[in-house]
């Protein structure tokens, strides 16, 4: 299943979408609460929506955590030159970095002028889970989206860690929805891009990853307990801005699109202000 969230003026509602339309669902409340009641839900029988005329929303709008990894993929970190992590390298982006498809990400000139991009498949934790049996973890996957880690790469270097520079606003577009677990059966060998202005500049695959979605749940909840609705971003691969000769930034006008197998594609605008 395929689950979004949308605007219906300003309040936010969920929609299960089906082929190019998004079908309205007989839930009052967010994903979270969704994922957290754990109970189906079905289509009101209103009129179903071409997609093409929905504002979407974060899939997720106010989760406790967003964690990310850092170098997780094989191809990313030799083309950073840094050193392959022994042990996953985490870092947090703020909720309010949340943004849906089609949003703008936005940035002031004065703050950042090096933005870049990097493809990553999301997982949406579906329950609470805190030191579970190793081979456990995937019970805790509601989900999976496709997510941007928008970086200024000028504050996360020069700050010496990186939430700052990971967590200005609209710097984690998420969407354009969530796919249930159930079928995506091997997280791990996706095809994922991006695309900035029809060029394509990540071309690689999940199964790059050097530490494996389970992996990753079950050494994050040892230490931290993970909540319905947290996100967890798992890493991109080779090909981002700051690293090719000479560096490439986004910059006012651009379009940046995440792509990835059979989850989806997330599409941006890019936008100084």
């Amino acid at each position: 299943m395929r689950i979004a969230q949308y605007y219906d003026h300003e309040h936010v509602r969920l929609g299960m979408i089906e082929g190019e339309s998004l079908l309205p669902l007989d839930f009052q409340g967010s994903m979270i609460d969704l994922i957290e009641q754990g109970q189906p839900a079905r289509p009101t029988g209103q009129a179903a929506l071409p997609l093409d005329k929905i504002r979407f929303a974060a899939v997720v709008s106010r989760p406790t955590k967003i964690i990310a990894l850092g170098l997780n993929y094989l191809d990313h970190a030799k083309e950073s030159k840094g050193a392959i992590p022994k042990v996953p390298l985490l870092f947090a982006k703020f909720p309010n970095s949340l943004t849906g498809h089609k949003e703008s990400i936005t940035w002031s000139a004065e703050i950042t002028r090096k933005v870049d991009f990097e493809a990553e498949l999301a997982v949406i934790i579906g329950k609470r889970i805190y030191r579970p049996k190793e081979d456990k973890g995937m019970e805790a996957v509601f989900g999976y989206a496709c997510a941007n880690d928008v970086s200024a790469r000028d504050l996360q270097f020069s700050d010496g860690q990186w939430v700052r520079g990971k967590s200005l606003d609209t710097f984690c577009p998420i969407g354009p929805w969530i796919v249930t677990r159930d079928e995506v059966p091997d997280p791990h060998a996706l095809g994922i891009k991006t695309i900035l202005n029809g060029t394509t500049m990540q071309d690689s695959n999940t199964n790059m990853m050097i530490f494996k979605v389970p992996e990753v749940i079950h050494f994050i909840s040892r230490q931290i307990t993970l909540l319905p609705g947290d996100v967890i971003l798992t890493g991109t691969p080779h090909g981002v801005g700051t690293f090719r000769n000479p560096s490439i930034y986004m910059k006012d006008g651009d379009v940046v699109t995440v792509e990835i197998e059979k989850v989806g594609r997330l599409t941006n605008p890019c936008k100084v202000v």
